[in-house]
């Protein structure tokens, strides 16, 4: 796939056939696109506007350097344009074709795993994922929908889950942060819709689960929707957590 080369910044200009045929790669399996440091992915400006902090400028030009070195970045024929090339050119491209962006944050992980993962679902049921792990380690791939489902599932913290009927709509604030604060592992899951100006993302209404496990039981809240800043129990539309995962990814 190193034939790709991608013109930023900017909209991607996409060569020909690259889409549909990497659409079908990923039918037979996912398609690894590579690791890379937050300030490689800034240099490209490849999810920069998911992400919390901008490298310094000498952080980003090492990262250009490195870059330029793997030939991953290469001056255009005009020479006012770079292109990216290769996995990582696939990666910029796809990321520009998503609308939609799922945040999943963890605490309580151990070593080995990732404790962010961000999912970029494309048309074609196929999403675009990043893996972000403790040492600022961004390892993007290509995975079908259900595929990707199955790795934000992995993340997030699991058991039985606790009673969200009638007693526990009157569970209060403190209950609630008792349950964060004591909880094995917990998870944030944003999922925000997005349009683009040039290659700036412009977020939308984002929609948030909070999930918890607590002495072996699974806790669910999300946002209030009379009262942004407080958190109810159950899931937004009262279904089961996989069924709103995929909804938030549909």
């Amino acid at each position: 796939m190193s034939e790709a080369g991608i013109k930023v910044p900017g909209e991607a200009s996409v060569p020909e056939g690259l889409v549909s045929s990497v659409v079908n790669l990923v039918g037979t399996g996912p398609v690894p696109l590579g690791a890379y440091t937050i300030a490689e992915l800034t240099a490209v400006d490849a999810i920069v506007d998911f992400l919390e902090a901008r490298p310094s400028d000498e952080v980003l030009a090492e990262a250009v350097r490195s870059l330029a070195a793997r030939q991953l970045l290469v001056a255009g024929p005009s020479g006012a344009q770079v292109q990216v090339r290769g996995d990582l050119g696939i990666a910029v491209a796809f990321q520009q074709r998503a609308r939609t962006v799922l945040d999943a944050r963890a605490t309580g992980t151990e070593p080995g795993e990732p404790w962010r993962i961000l999912l970029l679902p494309q048309p074609e049921r196929i999403c675009l994922v990043v893996r972000i792990d403790a040492l600022g380690v961004h390892e993007l791939g290509l995975y079908t929908l259900d595929e990707a489902l199955g790795l934000l599932e992995a993340l997030l913290p699991r058991g039985p889950q606790a009673d969200a009927g009638p007693a526990a709509d009157r569970t209060g604030d403190s209950d609630i942060d008792a349950v964060l604060a004591g909880a094995e592992r917990s998870a944030l899951v944003t999922a925000t819709p997005y349009t683009t100006d040039g290659s700036q993302e412009i977020a939308g209404d984002s929609t948030d689960l909070v999930l918890a496990r607590r002495d072996g039981r699974l806790h669910v809240f999300h946002r209030d929707p009379d009262d942004r800043g407080a958190l109810v129990p159950g899931t937004p539309g009262g279904k089961d957590v996989h069924s709103t995962l995929a909804d938030l990814l549909a």
